[in-house]
């Protein structure tokens, strides 16, 4: 008789599950907001699940938090403060200060039980959150952002699927809060989930954003455990056209994995089916 098999399955959609074998169970608990776990997968190692959604692995992490971070990080010329509203794993923040022009990079994270979780359990993707250049900010990021005028040159939405408590980071009114916690030259960036299943997010999110920021652009990455593998980033600028920008070094003076300058422009070259998404 062999030995019985672990697995996990994904609800993508109500007509999509993804499956992972599993080699144990690290930890599971109900938070004050979500269900928490993290188990150890056989092919993408430890995974961060939240409601039952796969938020993050230790094999593919890396596409996802130097995609969302580098894209704006290397379009503005001299990006100092930073805020990543969500992404309590820590991987966006371990990107953005990878920039040594950053002075500031705070983490308004809603559920202090992600952070502590990441940190025990998933130290490659959480190690830059004791960096001294990192303030936690425990607490609706929301609220954050509303609270503070021209406090930053990047905001950064690293947001859960629009449910729950990630539902208000996809409201016109907290891209207009952002667009008023932007500084005059600062940059906004969303995940902004998949074309393949999730047009009509794109679509609504792209309007939604373009009515704030007078540029604004769709980039894609493919990040094989998020619904379709084929993602989206939304990002609203006030200046600085991420595409356009002819500062973009031949070479980056950092470490990355996905990211490279000839990524960063491709990556603005869209199917046709995505632009007809976004297309006015």
């Amino acid at each position: 008789m062999s030995a019985m098999e672990l697995w996990f399955t994904e609800k993508q959609t109500d007509n999509l599950r993804m499956s992972y074998r599993l080699g144990s169970t690290l930890i599971t608990e109900r938070t004050e907001y979500q269900e928490l776990a993290v188990v150890d997968t056989l092919q993408y190692g430890r995974m961060l699940i939240l409601d039952d959604f796969v938020m993050t692995t230790e094999k593919d992490e890396f596409v996802y938090h130097e995609m969302i971070s580098h894209v704006p990080l290397f379009t503005h010329p001299n990006p100092k403060e930073v805020l990543v509203v969500g992404g309590g794993d820590g991987g966006v923040i371990r990107e953005v200060l990878k920039h040594s022009s950053v002075e500031r990079a705070v983490l308004a994270e809603i559920d202090p039980k992600v952070i502590q979780r990441s940190r025990e359990w998933l130290p490659s993707i959480s190690k830059a959150l004791d960096d001294e250049r990192c303030e936690l900010m425990v607490g609706d990021g929301i609220a954050h952002v509303k609270e503070h005028k021209k406090a930053y040159d990047i905001i950064i939405s690293d947001s859960t699927d629009p449910i729950g408590p990630a539902v208000g980071l996809f409201e016109e009114d907290f891209y207009l809060s952002c667009w008023e916690a932007l500084k005059d030259d600062g940059i906004f960036v969303a995940q902004t989930e998949s074309p393949f299943l999730h047009g009509d997010l794109i679509r609504q999110t792209f309007q939604r954003i373009s009515s704030v920021f007078p540029i604004t652009r769709l980039y894609l990455a493919t990040i094989p455990t998020y619904p379709g593998s084929l993602w989206s980033f939304t990002i609203g600028s006030k200046v600085h056209d991420p595409l356009g920008d002819t500062r973009l070094p031949m070479a980056i003076p950092i470490e990355t994995k996905y990211y490279s300058p000839a990524i960063h422009q491709a990556a603005f070259t869209l199917p046709p089916f995505v632009e007809r998404l976004i297309r006015k």
